[in-house]
């Protein structure tokens, strides 16, 4: 019995160390037009949106749904981006089997 509670020790300490180097990693996407105006949008490995920057050009009334939609694609692209990173880096630390699409 107490071995058994020494490898579920051991197994949360792993998950424990894992999510904590996932939390380090971080990862930047920047969504936008031709005709001026980006969404740069930079996500963490906890899935946090740390930072934002959004070009005056799209500030106007008139830029309204456009900036609604590069949000929505930077909040997307980041999201994909780093759901990737963290599979490749799990599965680099031990922690997660090959699975397609993720790599």
């Amino acid at each position: 019995m107490f071995n058994k509670l020494k490898q579920f020790k051991e197994m949360r300490d792993k998950a424990k160390d894992m999510q904590d180097k996932m939390g380090e990693e971080e990862t930047t996407v920047s969504e936008g037009g031709f005709t001026g105006g980006n969404v740069t949008l930079t996500m963490n490995g906890n899935m946090k949106v740390t930072d934002i920057d959004i070009d005056e050009d799209l500030l106007s009334p008139d830029n309204k749904e456009n900036l609604e939609k590069y949000i929505k694609k930077a909040l997307d692209s980041a999201s994909d981006k780093m759901q990737k990173k963290m599979a490749k880096k799990m599965k680099d630390m031990g922690g997660m089997p090959d699975i397609p699409g993720l790599s």
